[in-house]
Formats: structure tokens, sequence, C-alpha cells
């Protein structure tokens, strides 16, 4: 979720993932797929660096997790079965 700002001044979260357009007609209109459309304070261009921002944000985290999933996984793989694979990591 990417926190934006209705005119208003109240702050409310969005998921950039249902996200179908931004438009500036002068201020700037936020369309959902669904199409409900928010009017924002945020810039076109911030609304898309925070999209942007948000997106690079869930891959960075992807990427560490799964870091810690092959560390993890190298040292619980079957000896007699080199091909198991951990679906699921353990709690820890």
């Amino acid at each position: 979720m990417i926190l934006v700002t209705r005119l208003n001044g109240a702050v409310f979260a969005i998921n950039p993932d249902l996200v179908e357009r931004a438009d500036c007609t002068p201020d700037t209109v936020v369309t959902l797929v669904d199409g409900t459309k928010y009017v924002i304070a945020e810039s076109v261009p911030e609304f898309i660096d925070s999209v942007r921002h948000y997106r690079a944000s869930l891959i960075a985290q992807a990427s560490r997790l799964e870091g810690e999933w092959a560390a993890d996984s190298r040292t619980e793989i079957d000896e007699q079965d080199a091909t198991v694979v951990q679906l699921h990591r353990k709690e820890r």
C-alpha cells in the first residue's frame, strides 16, 4: 500500500496493484480497475515515483527472503536425495 493525500489533507492508503491510470486534470485523478476514482494532492510524477518505490521495495524484500530461504534450504536438504526442495520456511 502507498500513502496518498486527499485535497482536504486527509491521508489514506491505496493499493497500487489496483490502479488502472493516473490523470492530471489539473488535479491528479487516480482511477482503479473497478472504476473508483480518487482525487489526490500528489502530482502524477510524484504518484508514479511512489508506485515505483513500492514495487522496488517488494522486489528487494522478496530477494532478501529468497536469500534467507536458499541459505536455510542448503543446510536442510536430505543428503540422500538432493532434489528435495523445501517449499515452506520454518517459523523461527
